[in-house]
């Protein structure tokens, strides 16, 4: 089962709908600050923090690249 297969699966059982292709492409780039910028494992966990705080995709990258530009200043 692919990625996309299991998504459409899980959001079924959650009774919502998968990502789409942008919002997909979006959820990987708020992983990868999480990841560049921390440990691997804060990758998810951002995801389920900005689900968690109702922030749109583009919210949660710019609070991530921000602690990252912080963090490297």
């Amino acid at each position: 089962m692919n990625a996309n297969d299991w998504l459409t699966a899980f959001a079924e059982k959650l009774g919502t709908t998968p990502p789409s292709a942008d919002e997909f492409k979006a959820i990987l780039d708020l992983a990868a600050e999480a990841a560049h910028a921390s440990e691997r494992v804060a990758a998810p966990a951002a995801s389920w923090v900005a689900a968690k705080a109702g922030a749109d995709l583009q919210t949660a990258i710019a609070a991530a690249k921000a602690i990252a530009e912080s963090a490297d200043a």
